[in-house]
Order: C-alpha cells, then sequence, then structure tokens
C-alpha cells in the first residue's frame, strides 16, 4: 500500500500529513485508514501534547473518492462512505489531544468536516472553502455534524444553499476556522508551542469539555443523516447533478 498519509513526531508535535495530491488528498479507503492510524499512534504517544493535520498540494481534502465507486451499488456506497466520514470526523473529535489543522489550499466537501472536527484550524492565503453540494442534488449531511457547531447560523444558512467560494478572511469571521494567517506553519508553531505547555491530563480534559456536546449531536442525529446522505446521492436529482457536473454543462434545474 501506497503512503499516503505522512506522520512524524517532533517534540510534542505529531505531524499527520495528507499527501494524495493526484486526487486532491480525497478520502479513499486507503487515506482514510492511514488517517486512522496516525491519530492512534499520536494517541498511544505519550510525548504527544497536540497534533498538526497538514496537507501535501493545493487542496487539503476534495471529500469522498467517487472513483472507488465503479462497479458498487450506488446505496451500498452512500451508506458505507457516510459511515466512514462519522467515524472519521469522531476519531478527531474523541482524540485526547489537540487537533490543529494547517490550511492552505482548497477544502470541500468531506474536507469541511475534517476541519470542523478540529480543535483549532490556521489557514493561509490560498485557501478557500465552499459547500456545493446543493449544486448537484445532495447535502452536507454529514459534515453538518460538526460545522454547524464551529459556523455562525446565518453564515451556515447562507453558504449551506448558495455554494459560494469565500477565503481565510470570511471563513474566520463566521467561526469555520481559528484565524487567518499569511505564514501557516509559523502560525501553528507559535500555538503547538503554548499547547505543549499544558499537562497530558490538562490538556485531554480541556480539550473533551469543548467537545463533549458535538459528539452528543452525533448520537443524536448520526444514524438519521447517514440515511439522508444515502437517499439523497441516488436519487434522480442527485444523478442528474453529478453527470452535469461531470459534462461540464447546467443541470436540468437550470433551464
Amino acid at each position: 500500500m501506497s503512503e499516503l498519509v505522512h506522520y512524524r513526531v517532533e517534540g510534542h508535535v505529531a505531524h499527520v500529513t495528507l499527501d494524495s495530491p493526484h486526487n486532491r488528498n480525497a478520502l479513499s479507503t486507503a487515506l482514510v485508514t492511514q488517517l486512522h492510524q496516525g491519530l492512534d499512534d499520536a494517541a498511544a504517544d505519550p510525548r504527544v501534547r497536540v497534533v498538526v493535520l497538514g496537507h501535501t498540494g493545493g487542496t487539503f481534502c476534495a471529500g469522498a473518492d467517487l472513483s472507488e465507486a465503479a462497479g458498487q451499488d450506488p446505496g451500498d456506497i452512500a451508506v458505507d462512505r457516510a459511515r466512514e466520514m462519522t467515524k472519521t470526523l469522531r476519531a478527531i473529535l474523541e482524540l485526547p489531544v489537540p487537533v490543529i489543522g494547517a490550511i492552505d489550499g482548497h477544502v470541500r466537501a468531506g474536507g469541511m468536516g475534517l476541519i470542523g472536527a478540529c480543535d483549532i484550524v490556521v489557514a493561509g492565503p490560498q485557501s478557500s472553502f465552499a459547500l456545493t453540494e446543493a449544486r448537484i442534488g445532495v447535502a452536507p449531511s454529514i459534515i453538518s455534524l460538526t460545522l454547524l457547531p464551529k459556523m455562525s447560523p446565518r453564515a451556515a444558512g447562507r453558504y449551506f444553499v448558495t455554494g459560494e467560494r469565500f477565503g481565510a478572511e470570511e471563513a474566520a469571521a463566521i467561526g469555520l476556522i481559528t484565524m487567518a494567517a499569511d505564514d501557516v506553519p509559523a502560525a501553528v508553531e507559535a500555538l503547538t508551542a503554548e499547547i505543549a505547555k499544558g499537562s497530558p491530563q490538562g490538556l485531554a480534559t480541556s480539550k473533551a469539555l469543548t467537545t463533549a456536546s458535538i459528539l452528543r449531536g452525533f448520537d443524536a442525529l448520526a444514524e438519521d443523516l447517514t440515511r439522508q446522505s444515502a437517499q439523497l446521492f441516488v436519487s434522480d436529482e442527485a444523478r442528474e447533478g453529478m453527470m452535469a457536473f461531470l459534462q461540464k454543462r447546467p443541470p436540468s434545474w437550470m433551464s
């Protein structure tokens, strides 16, 4: 299996880096498996006080790897992908150390859910964000579990339905990220230095206070949102929307 996620520890900092730029760091089965392994390794290492989740290439994460769907039942794929996404988001939220998202590239679909799950997110000038699901006949169902608790209600009401693209400054203003920075590595280094002063117990308990209500939302809504995601994915509108996207034409509802 090729290495799609790199893991290294420097001092008290574990770096987990998505490195599959050929498909825009899409959440393939292999990448997700390696991401989980990196998070598990960080949790098991007594040296680690903080995880930095970063990326190579111009895209942080473009969401699910749809190329793996060939020859499979679309409904089964939709359910499997939704459950896989929920598990991945929970892994970040439940990690006993803080996770910092270090972003300087495009973020779409499941990638938006990942940054919603991070405790702190720093984004650079090359970053762009968008929730374009409605344009292809689906919705940001599972990722709403981490996005809605972070984004302001007014911003969610806008960007969930418009699909507009916005940058780091706007993302910070609406609560999607923590801060915009011209120099992402420098900003992340400053944050990790402060976090490293915390004790393992202090960090784990303090983080858990901030994620408890989000995790309760998972327990209450995840199964319903999984079914919703699957139903949308196999609908006629979604088929038309995805085909129009691939063919670079307007979907039928725009005529």
